[in-house]
């Protein structure tokens, strides 16, 4: 099978975070981004017009574990995810969930890199390239 085309870079990234207020202060009032969407008191979506920062809240990190939430890459369609979702699947990656619409049009799915970290392939009509 050959490599699909349509990905555009990775432009969304998640973190858990213990001082969720805190680190939204920073990200907004210092680095200049804008809530995009806060679906609840753990979770808030931060925008700078062409990149994704979700934080999620946790309670507690110990000090080995990871921090990184999942990393997310931009794809230029929903016609692209379910593509590469084939294709990962084809090649024998681990599909932690299959392409699912979101709340506003997106469309995306989550596999495992050979590390173990959590990646998400996503098309995203905010975070889209001209």
């Amino acid at each position: 099978m050959n490599k699909p085309q349509g990905m555009i870079g990775i432009r969304h990234v998640a973190l858990f975070v213990l001082e969720l207020e805190k680190t939204v202060d920073f990200y907004t009032r210092i680095m200049g981004m804008v809530i995009e969407w806060q679906p609840d008191s753990d979770n808030v979506y931060l925008t700078n017009g062409g990149d994704v920062l979700a934080l999620h809240r946790v309670e507690y990190v110990a000090q080995a574990q990871q921090r990184l939430d999942h990393i997310g890459f931009a794809l230029n369609s929903v016609q692209s995810v379910h593509n590469w979702h084939d294709y990962l699947k084809a090649e024998g990656i681990h599909i932690t969930e299959a392409p699912n619409v979101h709340r506003d049009g997106s469309c995306g799915f989550y596999c495992l890199d050979p590390a173990g970290h959590l990646l998400e392939l996503i098309y995203h009509p905010p975070i889209q390239v001209e």
